[in-house]
């Protein structure tokens, strides 16, 4: 076996083109976008870049046959935050075999130790954690959600026998739009909707700006100046608004106000792969003629909960069984919704599994975000918990 460093266009095309030799045997994989995957390797395209920097290697077997991937990478502004420098790994892909996945693992150590490194992270991405984030450990038999790692089961013993340990799990959760909202979500939604200074509705008939001027203000009376959120301004809300806008669908996007001002907000997409299962990884103009189709036709019947939050002062007054009973009655009617799929919450987040739980939702996927400290006497410590 030998690693390579992807340099150029040949190398690049392994790095791209091995995942379908994987998964060509497992109907449950939908393939990223390879739009998606090459802009998190173009400096023009990935911020990250601006901080940090990523190599990436393939893998050739005594046949000169491509049978693993993977890159390591490091975001100083991140690496440094942390007990010890911790880069990242991502985009690993390998056959079953232990000594190749394990020469890939310490090929992506050697450089991450020889940059300064003392840890790393894998498998994640070099860029935002909504998308290529974590090791799938539990439920192989659904296709992945969109922007969702979905991998082998062998490679959780592949991270776990090298000597990654638990960073953290991340939970995914669903919920069965068809099963009546539960008696104590009524009772609460009941209770709310007696005072007439409430109001629930849909983002139809909001402008893009309304749109981002009322998500911002519910994220910032949310979180922002805790938990290390930020505050967010209104040209960063614009552009999450405008980011949404090719895909989102007005029905599904929930917010509640009182006295006119917005409190909370449910948002909701479509799910993009029961779409992009159709264009088979590649968006191109052909595969862009087959999304607007399926978009036209309205083919996703799961909707994935990207967002949800109240207003701090709105808290413990029954908001989040409001929304789940004006979804029931004006999300669920509308027949073409019958599951909603919560996007990862760390297990470092008690709070917000507490709100999936209170929403209904159960657990349905899970991954791991592990770390290996390159000192092996060294005390592993887990991610600490969110107060």
């Amino acid at each position: 076996m030998h690693i390579i460093e992807v340099k150029d266009n040949k190398t690049k095309k392994d790095f791209i083109n091995l995942p379908w030799d994987i998964y060509k045997n497992d109907k449950n994989w939908i393939p990223h976008l390879i739009q998606d995957i090459e802009k998190v390797f173009d400096p023009k395209q990935n911020k990250a870049f601006a901080n940090g920097k990523l190599v990436r290697w393939v893998l050739r077997d005594e046949n000169n046959i491509i049978i693993g991937r993977i890159a390591a990478f490091i975001d100083y502004k991140i690496a440094n935050t942390f007990e010890q420098p911790t880069g990242g790994i991502g985009f690993f892909e390998c056959i079953n075999k232990k000594e190749a996945a394990f020469l890939l693992f310490k090929t992506a150590q050697s450089w991450l130790k020889e940059n300064g490194m003392e840890a790393m992270d894998g498998s994640i991405n070099f860029g935002e954690k909504n998308m290529f984030w974590g090791v799938l450990t539990e439920n192989f038999t659904d296709p992945n959600s969109y922007g969702m790692n979905y991998n082998p089961e062998y490679y959780k013993s592949f991270f776990e026998e090298y000597g990654f340990k638990i960073y953290y799990k991340q939970f995914m959760y669903k919920r069965d739009l068809n099963v009546p909202a539960q008696p104590v979500f009524v009772n609460k939604s009941e209770n709310i909707m007696k005072d007439k200074n409430y109001s629930i509705t849909n983002t139809r008939g909001m402008t893009i700006e309304e749109l981002a001027e009322n998500f911002k203000i519910v994220y910032n009376n949310a979180w922002a100046g805790r938990d290390n959120f930020k505050t967010l301004t209104s040209k960063n809300a614009s552009k999450i608004i405008k980011a949404l806008k090719p895909v989102y669908d007005k029905d599904i996007i929930v917010f509640v106000f009182y006295k006119d001002a917005p409190i909370a907000f449910y948002v909701n997409i479509p799910e993009l792969n029961e779409i992009f299962k159709y264009v088979n990884g590649n968006l191109n103009w052909v595969g862009k003629l087959i999304f607007l189709y399926h978009k036209l036709i309205k083919t996703p019947n799961t909707m994935v909960g990207i967002a949800f939050g109240v207003d701090r002062e709105f808290h413990g007054k029954g908001i989040e069984g409001a929304m789940i009973k004006w979804t029931e009655e004006n999300i669920v009617s509308l027949g073409r919704y019958d599951q909603t799929v919560l996007t990862w919450i760390g297990d470092f987040n008690p709070k917000m599994l507490k709100v999936c739980e209170n929403l209904g939702a159960n657990v349905y996927r899970t991954y791991i975000t592990y770390r290996y400290l390159f000192d092996r006497e060294k005390e592993f410590k887990r991610c600490p918990i969110l107060t």
